[in-house]
C-alpha cells in the first residue's frame, strides 16, 4: 500500500470512528435527558450508572458523591468470601455454628425467623443465600466474621482496582448510629467497575461466579426497583440496599445489578437514591422508571 493510500485509509477510518462515537454520544445524550427529567423531580442526591458489558454504552450521572450502600455491600462481601473459597481458605459445605447470643433478633433476618430461639448450624453456601437472596443482616455479619472483617473485604475490593468504594462497618455497627451507614459508600462508577469485573468471570471460579449470580437473580427483596417495570421474563441479577428513615429522610434506596437485554446483550445498572425525602416507595418508583428507560433505549439501539 502506498503512503498516499495509507493516509487516505487512516483518514477514512478516523471519520467513520468519529461518526460512530458521535452517534453513540448523541444516543446516550437522549437517554440522559430522559433520566435527568426524573432526577429533577427528586429532593435528594441520586446517582446513576449504566455500562454496556458486551456492547458500547456508558452513562454516569452525579458520580462524585459518596452514596451510602446499605445492603448493596453484601455483593462485594460475597465476592470476597467466594474468593476465599476458591483459594481453599474457606469451604462452602461444612456447617458453621452460630450461637443464639450472636444473633440480633431486632434486625432484618429471615434466617432467625426460620430458626427461632435457637443456635444455628449453617453452611457458608446457605449463609450466602440468605445474605444475597434475602438480604439477611445476621448472615451478612457472620460472613464478615468468616471473611476476616470489613477491613479485609475493603482491601480485597481495592485490590481489584475498585478504589471509590469503602466498606468499614458491619450491619451491627451500622445500628449504633445514623451516621455510621455513610462509612460504607460507593460511587456509581466504582460499582459499575465491580459489576464489570464480576461479569467478565475472571476473578472468581466459574462455579463461584454462577452461584453468586443465581443468588442475585433469585433476590426476593424490593422487586419494585430495577425489575419493577421491566417485562416479567426479564433476567436481572441484582442487589438492593435500603436504610431506615429518620424523620422524612431516607439515607438509601438503592439497586445495582446486571440486566440481560433482548438479543442477549448485558448491561450493568446502578441507581443510588440518597438522602431522599420522598419516601421509599417513591424512590423505588424512580429506580424502576430509570431501569425501564434504559431497557427501552438499549433494546432499540443496534
Amino acid at each position: 500500500m502506498t503512503t498516499f493510500r495509507r493516509i487516505c485509509c487512516l483518514i477514512l477510518f478516523a471519520v467513520l470512528f468519529a461518526g460512530t462515537a458521535q452517534a453513540r454520544t448523541n444516543t446516550d445524550a437522549a437517554l440522559v435527558a430522559k433520566i435527568q427529567k426524573v432526577l429533577d423531580t427528586a429532593s435528594g442526591v441520586i446517582g446513576v450508572g449504566i455500562e454496556g458489558l458486551d456492547f458500547d454504552a456508558h452513562v454516569v450521572l452525579k458520580d462524585s458523591h459518596h452514596y451510602p450502600m446499605q445492603s448493596v455491600y453484601k455483593f462485594p462481601l460475597a465476592m470476597a468470601v467466594l474468593d476465599k473459597v476458591d483459594n481453599g481458605k474457606l469451604s462452602l459445605q461444612p456447617k458453621v455454628h452460630i450461637s443464639q447470643s450472636e444473633l440480633d433478633t431486632a434486625t432484618w433476618s429471615p434466617m432467625v425467623k426460620d430458626h427461632p430461639h435457637s443456635d444455628i448450624d449453617m453452611s457458608i453456601q446457605e449463609l450466602l443465600a440468605y445474605a444475597i437472596s434475602k438480604s439477611d443482616n445476621n448472615a451478612c455479619d457472620v460472613l464478615f466474621r468468616l471473611a476476616g472483617g470489613t477491613r479485609y473485604v475493603n482491601d480485597y475490593i481495592h485490590g481489584l482496582g475498585v478504589k471509590d468504594m469503602a466498606i468499614a462497618a458491619t450491619e451491627a455497627e451500622m445500628k449504633k448510629g445514623w451516621e455510621v451507614q455513610y462509612t460504607n459508600w460507593c460511587t456509581p462508577s466504582a460499582m459499575l467497575q465491580l459489576l464489570k469485573i464480576f461479569y467478565d468471570d475472571k476473578i472468581l471460579s466459574t462455579g463461584s461466579h454462577d452461584l453468586l449470580e443465581q443468588y442475585m437473580i433469585r433476590s426476593e427483596n424490593s422487586p419494585n426497583r430495577i425489575k419493577g417495570k421491566l417485562p416479567g421474563n426479564a433476567l436481572v441479577a441484582h442487589k438492593t440496599g435500603t436504610s431506615n428513615t429518620l424523620g422524612a429522610l431516607t439515607a438509601a434506596t438503592n439497586d445495582v445489578g446486571i440486566i440481560t437485554l433482548p438479543g442477549m446483550k448485558s448491561l450493568a445498572i446502578v441507581v443510588y437514591v440518597s438522602d431522599f425525602k420522598g419516601g421509599v416507595a417513591r424512590g423505588e418508583d424512580m429506580i424502576a422508571t430509570i431501569a425501564k428507560m434504559v431497557w427501552d433505549h438499549y433494546s432499540e439501539v443496534k
